[in-house]
C-alpha cells in the first residue's frame, strides 16, 4: 500500500516532465553540475533532491550538520524528490522516508539562468518538528511560481528537508555538553549557506533571498531571525511567518528531555556505555526508530528546539523585548480559529479549565495567580468563543466549555506571539505587514472554521488540492476563493520579489504595514479583504504576553 501512495505522490512530476530522450536544464553549482527536468505546462524547470550538507548517517547521526566535502565530474541526476526525514504523523507517512534526507529543491521559470538575478523564496515546511518534508505536494512551488511571472514579480522557490523528531532534536545533558543541539534548525542554516553560494547557478540573486514558514516552519523562521543573539550572516533579506514566528507555541526550556533521553538510551541498551550519544549513533536504524515511532504513527517523544545559549540564546520574548533580532522586513499573520487545533477538548466546567491551566496537561504549570487571571479574561460566554460565526452556541460534544478554551489556545499558541512579533517590529522602527486569516477550506469540518494551516493552499494557489489526501480546500467553493488565492499568492509573490506585498496589486486592497497605528490585513473571501486595528481581543493577549516568562518562552 506504501509503495502505492508513494507513486502517487510523485505522479505530479512525471506526467508534466519533458521526455527522458531530451536533455534536461542544466546549472553548476559550486560541487559539480546538476541537470534538472523540465515541465512543460508550467514552462518550468525542477531540479530536485540535491544535497546541501552530509547525510546525517553514521557517525553524523545526532550531530551537528556537515558542509559537502566532494566534488564530482560529469553530470548528476536532479529529477526527482529524495527520500524525507524520518518523521512521525499524517504528513510524512505518502513519503518514502530515509534518514539521508538533507535535500533541497529548486523550482524556476524555464526562461531563468544564471544570469537572471531572480528574488528566491525559501519554503519550511512545518509539522510541529515531528514531520513533513519539502516534497509534500501541497507545498508544490509550481502554481505560485507561474502566478509570479503573471504579475510581473517572478522570483525562484527553493524548499528543503530538515531532520525532525528525536532525530532533530534529541534534548538532553550529553546532547547540549557536546553542541550537538536544535539539529534540525542546523540543518535549515546550513541549506540557506548552501543557498546563498549557489543560487546563482539557478539564477537567483544571492542577495535577495526570503525565508519563509508556516506553523514550525514558522517558528523556525523566527528562530532564524534570533539565532545567536540576532547576528546577522546575511543569510536572507526578508522572512514570511504563517503562524509562528520567534516567540514558541510551546515552551522553550529542555524540561523532562533529560529522561526522555535516559529512557530512549535504556530501550537500546546504551545505559552503560560511557559515551551513551555515541552508542545511539551505532545503533541499527530499524531499532531506534522502533522506539521513536509510537504504534499509532505518531512519535513517542516531543523534542523540541530549545535554549542551548549558542543558537537559541534565549526566550524569544525576550530577544524580542532587547531587540535582539535581525532588522529585516517581514510579513506575519494566524487564522482567526487556530485555537480549535491548539485547545483541549472535553472541558466542561471552569474547574476542569483551571486543572488544566495548572496542573501540566498544557504542557506547563501556570501560578495560580495567572490561571486566575486567564479565566477571567476568558469567560465561560460562548460568544467570545471561536469559532465566532457559531454565536452563543455551545458544543458539548467537543466540551461544554470547548469555545473557551479554543479561544484561549489559540492566543496562547499563536495569536499573541504573532502580536508580540509585530509589535516589536514597529518598536525597531523595521517594516511588518501583519495579517489575519479569516477563511475556512473545504478540507475541513464546519465546526473547524478558520483553522490552523488553511491558508497555505491560498498561498500556493494550490486550486487543484495537490498532496490533499483528505478533502480539497476548493472543492465547491465560489469563485471568489479563487479570487483570494490569487490575491494572496500575489502578495507573497510580491514581498519576495521587492519586500512589498503591494507592488504586484491592481487591487483596491491594499496593505498598509504595522506602525504607530497597529493594523492587520484580514484576508477574507466572503467580503473584499480589508485592514483593521490589531486590538482583536486585546486583554487576553497582552496579558498572555506580559506573562511570558511564566510560560518559558
Amino acid at each position: 500500500m506504501l509503495k502505492t501512495i508513494v507513486c502517487l505522490s510523485t505522479l505530479w512530476v512525471a506526467v508534466h516532465a519533458a521526455p527522458s530522450g531530451i536533455p534536461g536544464p542544466v546549472a553548476h553549482v559550486r560541487n559539480g553540475t546538476y541537470v534538472g527536468v523540465r515541465n512543460d505546462h508550467y514552462k518550468q524547470d525542477f531540479f530536485l533532491g540535491m544535497s546541501y550538507a552530509q547525510q546525517p548517517t553514521g557517525d553524523l547521526r545526532f550531530t551537528v550538520p556537515q558542509s559537502l566535502n566532494r566534488s564530482w565530474d560529469g553530470m548528476r541526476d536532479a529529477k526527482e524528490y529524495s527520500e524525507i526525514c524520518v518523521g512521525y504523523g499524517t504528513d510524512s507517512i505518502w513519503y518514502p522516508m530515509s534518514e539521508a534526507c538533507l535535500t533541497l529543491n529548486v523550482v524556476r521559470g524555464s526562461s531563468a539562468d544564471e544570469n537572471s538575478n531572480l528574488p528566491v523564496g525559501v519554503w519550511i515546511h512545518g509539522g510541529g518538528f515531528y514531520m513533513g518534508s519539502g516534497s509534500d505536494q501541497r507545498y508544490n512551488m509550481s502554481a505560485i511560481v507561474d502566478n509570479s511571472y503573471k504579475i510581473g514579480k517572478p522570483f525562484i522557490a527553493v524548499s528543503l528537508n530538515y531532520r525532525v523528531s528525536a532525530w532533530g532534536f534529541l534534548g538532553s545533558s550529553e546532547v547540549t555538553d557536546s553542541g550537538n543541539t536544535n539539529l534540525g534548525i542546523r540543518d535549515q542554516r546550513l541549506a540557506l549557506q548552501w543557498i546563498k553560494e549557489n543560487i546563482q547557478a539557478f539564477g537567483g540573486d544571492p542577495d535577495k533571498i526570503t525565508i519563509w514558514g508556516e506553523s514550525a516552519g514558522a517558528i523556525s523562521v523566527g528562530l532564524h531571525l534570533t539565532a545567536y543573539g540576532g547576528r546577522d550572516d546575511g543569510l536572507f533579506r526578508g522572512a514570511i511567518m504563517e503562524s509562528g514566528g520567534s516567540i514558541s507555541a510551546r515552551p522553550m526550556n529542555s524540561t523532562g528531555y533529560q529522561a526522555m533521553y535516559d529512557d530512549v538510551v535504556a530501550k537500546v541498551n546504551c545505559t552503560g556505555s560511557e559515551d551513551t550519544l555515541q552508542c545511539l549513533r551505532e545503533v541499527p536504524f530499524e531499532d531506534l526508530n522502533a522506539v521513536f515511532n509510537g504504534t499509532d504513527g505518531d512519535p513517542v517523544y516531543q523534542f523540541w528546539p530549545a535554549v542551548d545559549n549558542d543558537l537559541v540564546t534565549g526566550p524569544g520574548s525576550v530577544q524580542l523585548d532587547n531587540h535582539e533580532f535581525i532588522k529585516v522586513p517581514i510579513l506575519a499573520g494566524t487564522n482567526t480559529d487556530e485555537g480549535v487545533s491548539f485547545g483541549p477538548t472535553g472541558i466542561n466546567t471552569t474547574e476542569q479549565f483551571y486543572a488544566y491551566l495548572t496542573d501540566g496537561s498544557s504542557g506547563f504549570k501556570l501560578p495560580p495567580a495567572v490561571a486566575n487571571q486567564i479565566l477571567d479574561l476568558y469567560p465561560d460566554d460562548p460568544s467570545q468563543g471561536i469559532p465566532g460565526f457559531l454565536g452563543d452556541q455551545r458544543v458539548p460534544s467537543k466540551g461544554y466549555q470547548w469555545r473557551r478554551t479554543s479561544a484561549y489556545g489559540g492566543d496562547y499558541a499563536m495569536h499573541a506571539n504573532r502580536r508580540r512579533q509585530c509589535e516589536a517590529w514597529a518598536a525597531a522602527t523595521t517594516t511588518a505587514y501583519c495579517y489575519r486569516f479569516n477563511m475556512r477550506g473545504a478540507d475541513v469540518p464546519y465546526l473547524s472554521g478558520a483553522d490552523h494551516f488553511e491558508e497555505v493552499a491560498f498561498v500556493f494557489n494550490n486550486i487543484a488540492g495537490l498532496g490533499y489526501h483528505y478533502g480539497k480546500p476548493f472543492e465547491g467553493m465560489p469563485e471568489s476563493y479563487h479570487q483570494l488565492s490569487t490575491l494572496m499568492a500575489s502578495m507573497w509573490a510580491s514581498f519576495i520579489h521587492d519586500l512589498d506585498p503591494n507592488s504586484g496589486i491592481k487591487d483596491e486592497v491594499r496593505w498598509q504595514a504595522y506602525g504607530d497605528q497597529p493594523v492587520d490585513l484580514v484576508f477574507d473571501a466572503n467580503v473584499t479583504s480589508y485592514m483593521e486595528p490589531d486590538t482583536w481581543r486585546k486583554e487576553g493577549i497582552d496579558y498572555i504576553n506580559s506573562n511570558a516568562r511564566v510560560y518559558w518562552r
